[in-house]
């Protein structure tokens, strides 16, 4: 059973135009403060981002933000944060997010959740962590995006295991006990450090 006392969330900076998933973001973060789970995210006030938070705080969880120093000049810092980390770039932000975090979720959002989304999971699949990755899918958001990933596994690019790195669910509690009892693959032998 994997401990997820922190879960680092991916996310839109844009709010999008399906109020479920507004929703969710509320609901997701409403959940983490019931279960004790402290909320890491990229410190942002506005769209999908700024929901999830507003979620915890309201409901007196805890919440650390992540943010680089070029966009916390952009006025779009969440002030009512427990904890802010401001980062040199990008990529240590991600760094910091994956060195404090017990698992991931990604919720919908554009580019820049898909980017966040691939690294860890990528991280994943070469074994530098074995942490639960999930995926909550609301209303269908990424259902053909997980067809492309099958594509990916039947044309030979993706192998079933690293296919099955990624904790899909539509339903929040249920996604978070997957994402505890997640068990993960042995690291393959040409990535790990021993000597044959």
């Amino acid at each position: 059973m994997n401990k997820l006392n922190s879960i680092c969330v991916f996310c839109g900076s844009s709010e999008g135009n399906d109020v479920d998933v507004i929703a969710q973001a509320l609901q997701l973060g409403e959940t983490f403060a019931k279960e004790k789970i402290t909320l890491v995210y990229g410190a942002a006030k506005i769209g999908v981002m700024g929901k999830v938070a507003e979620g915890v705080i309201i409901n007196k969880g805890k919440v650390i933000g992540i943010i680089p120093e070029f966009l916390k000049l952009k006025e779009v810092v969440h002030f009512g944060l427990d904890e802010l980390i401001t980062t040199t770039n990008m990529h240590d932000r991600k760094m910091k997010m994956h060195e404090i975090s017990d698992g991931f979720i990604t919720l919908p959002g554009g580019f820049g959740t898909l980017e966040e989304l691939f690294e860890i999971i990528t991280w994943s699949q070469l074994g530098l962590h074995q942490k639960p990755i999930g995926l909550l899918n609301i209303n269908g958001f990424y259902d053909d995006l997980l067809k492309m990933l099958e594509q990916m596994v039947r044309r030979g690019f993706l192998k079933m295991e690293n296919y099955e790195l990624l904790i899909v669910d539509t339903a929040i509690t249920k996604l978070l006990e997957k994402m505890r009892n997640f068990k993960p693959q042995p690291v393959p032998k040409w990535l790990s450090n021993e000597r044959t």
